[in-house]
């Protein structure tokens, strides 16, 4: 990319794609168009060790392992293990094995904190000669319904640049610039509060044997797998609660009595943090040549592990929109880009809901009443006897289309 001189004493760029966000969904969109033959580049606010370490999702769907397959990524950019397709549910302490898998041949699930995804995503697109910029402060989006979107922003050692470029990708999460770059009332926001809250905790210490949801009367709690000697555990609580009056002492009472095991192994906690259950869509996931990707677009209850693994979905379907209309000038991809995901997304807002309302509803009467207790604990009843059920709750964690 040649520079010029800008106005206002900037450096000016041109290139085909600004990516905004290095995270999953955005540096998944600029490894795809590095597949792709398209030129980008990928802007991220925080620094390169802040990005690496942030502690999200640890599931790679089976959807998503076979896209990155299918791109020839899967070896490179999917760290962990392979998961053996098995969710354990725990409730009033007996246990229920249900398999995820739906039958279909080809790669699985993969167990990933986000973390791993994110740097093995990072070192795959520097080494193919990838142009990522962190510390790219004061971000600002331009022209985004004109041919030339211009994206502009101050360098770590303070200097002005400019990008124009053709496509934008918003990858920058719930509150990142790009969505606030949209006019007011040109996106419908649909959104649910759970009333719900969680304290999650990650803790140093062995991991289950199935990623675990344990339902009780006292409330429901969960044990996923965050590495080989890491842990991450969820208890639910009242969304306003303070993560101070959780004592280590306290939270690992908590979880023995929940997961109904009191030989549970403890660890020292390296995190905590209480967050509230909510769920959020906006529609369109476009605007002028500003297209939303992931948590820029919606928000998905955390149960069923979706959030991560939409965001995945949304960058395929950009990437290869791109790719239509630079190699064939072909749009029709990029015009029914909104369509296509929000389909997808709300496939899996119903699933996480279903999900989300089961496992609490069955536990704790007093959250709902003893009539919706006994329908969500119909519901697991049915999950755990019907094969019927079974199949249908598989196919929709795999995520298949």
């Amino acid at each position: 990319m040649a520079e010029t001189a800008g106005e206002l004493g900037e450096a000016s760029e041109s290139t085909t794609v600004v990516v905004i966000g290095a995270g999953p969904a955005g540096l998944t969109v600029g490894n795809l168009l590095r597949r792709s033959g398209v030129d980008c580049v990928v802007l991220e606010r925080q620094t390169r060790d802040h990005v690496a370490q942030r502690q999200r999702a640890g599931i790679v769907e089976t959807r998503a392992v076979r896209m990155f397959d299918a791109w020839g990524l899967a070896d490179r950019v999917l760290g962990g293990v392979p998961s053996e397709g098995i969710l354990e549910f725990r409730v009033d302490g007996e246990s229920h094995l249900v398999s995820d898998g739906d039958g279909s041949e080809g790669l699985g699930a993969r167990i990933c904190p986000q973390q791993v995804l994110v740097q093995k995503l990072t070192d795959t697109f520097l080494a193919d000669g990838g142009d990522l910029r962190f510390e790219a402060a004061d971000i600002s989006l331009n022209d985004l319904t004109g041919e030339r979107p211009t994206v502009r922003y101050r360098t770590a050692d303070g200097g002005l640049r400019s990008i124009s470029c053709a496509f934008v990708a918003g990858c920058d999460g719930d509150h990142g610039i790009s969505r606030t770059a949209v006019p007011d009332g040109v996106l419908t926001a649909h959104a649910f509060d759970h009333d719900i809250g969680w304290l999650t905790v990650l803790a140093d210490a062995p991991p289950p044997t199935y990623p675990l949801l344990a339902i009780s009367e006292q409330g429901f709690a969960a044990h996923f797998p965050r590495g080989p000697y890491t842990s991450r555990y969820y208890l639910q609580c009242p969304p306003d609660d303070d993560p101070e009056a959780w004592s280590d002492e306290r939270v690992w009472d908590a979880l023995r009595t929940r997961l109904g095991d009191p030989v549970l192994g403890s660890g020292p906690i390296t995190d905590r943090e209480i967050f509230r259950l909510r769920s959020l869509v906006h529609d369109p996931m476009q605007y002028g040549r500003l297209f939303l990707v992931g948590d820029a677009a919606h928000i998905v209850s955390p149960m069923g592990g979706k959030g991560m693994n939409l965001a995945l979905y949304d960058a395929d379907v950009f990437a290869r929109a791109v790719a239509d209309f630079v190699r064939d000038g072909d749009e029709s991809a990029l015009r029914g880009y909104s369509e296509r995901c929000l389909r997808r997304v709300w496939n899996d807002q119903e699933f996480s809901h279903w999900l989300t309302r089961t496992v609490h509803d069955a536990g704790d009467d007093s959250r709902c009443g003893p009539f919706e207790r006994n329908l969500a604990r119909a519901r697991l009843d049915r999950l755990f006897t019907s094969p019927a059920a079974a199949r249908s709750f598989a196919e929709l964690m795999t995520g298949m289309d």
